[in-house]
């Protein structure tokens, strides 16, 4: 009888425990990562994932990912701890990409990326902010997010939302919320 009590105690103990483990199972996942879900569907699964971005041959980003999830007849690939480059016109690199999650649509070439989502340019400029998308047919990074863009030379833009080149050359900030260290030219201004 008292073998059978704490049998019972035992089963109850474990069921608790996988209770509160599967409770809190979608805690902590970032944006496009469905778990489980996400794997059932996948046409396949890739490892140390390197892709092209080309436009008329010309070489405009290269991205890499720790694990890539290939959907929808391998047109839609979701990523995961995200490192891209960007090249300019005459194949230099001009930018480095770095986020913990991404979707490349591998129909009309556009990169979205999220989760700590850091620019930087080859001469210094850092961009930071959780969401981005890279438009391959337009060479355009923007966000509508809140971002932080620093300058060498402690220049500093806070602001809300923004349209760039992959290079930070040629940055239009939607909304600013404060600016430091230095003039900027705003639009239409």
């Amino acid at each position: 009888m008292r073998r059978t009590s704490r049998m019972a105690v035992t089963v109850v103990l474990a069921a608790s425990a996988v209770s509160a483990a599967c409770s809190n199972a979608g805690e902590g996942m970032t944006p496009g990562a469905n778990g489980p879900a996400l794997l059932d569907s996948a046409d396949q699964i890739a490892f140390g994932f390197r892709t092209l971005v080309t436009d008329g041959g010309l070489l405009r980003a290269e991205i890499f990912a720790d694990t890539a999830i290939f959907l929808d007849q391998n047109t839609r690939v979701s990523l995961r701890t995200v490192h891209g480059d960007f090249f300019g016109a005459t194949g230099a690199k001009e930018a480095t990409l770095t986020a913990l999650v991404g979707n490349l649509s591998t129909r009309n070439n556009v990169l979205e990326a999220w989760g700590n989502v850091v620019i930087t340019s080859v001469d210094g400029r850092v961009l930071k902010t959780p969401m981005i998308r890279y438009i391959q047919s337009q060479n355009q990074v923007s966000s509508d997010s809140s971002f932080v863009l620093t300058e060498p030379g402690e220049k500093e833009i806070r602001g809300v939302g923004f349209r760039a080149d992959p290079s930070l050359n040629a940055v239009e900030v939607l909304k600013v919320q404060s600016g430091r260290g230095g003039s900027f030219k705003l639009p239409g201004g």
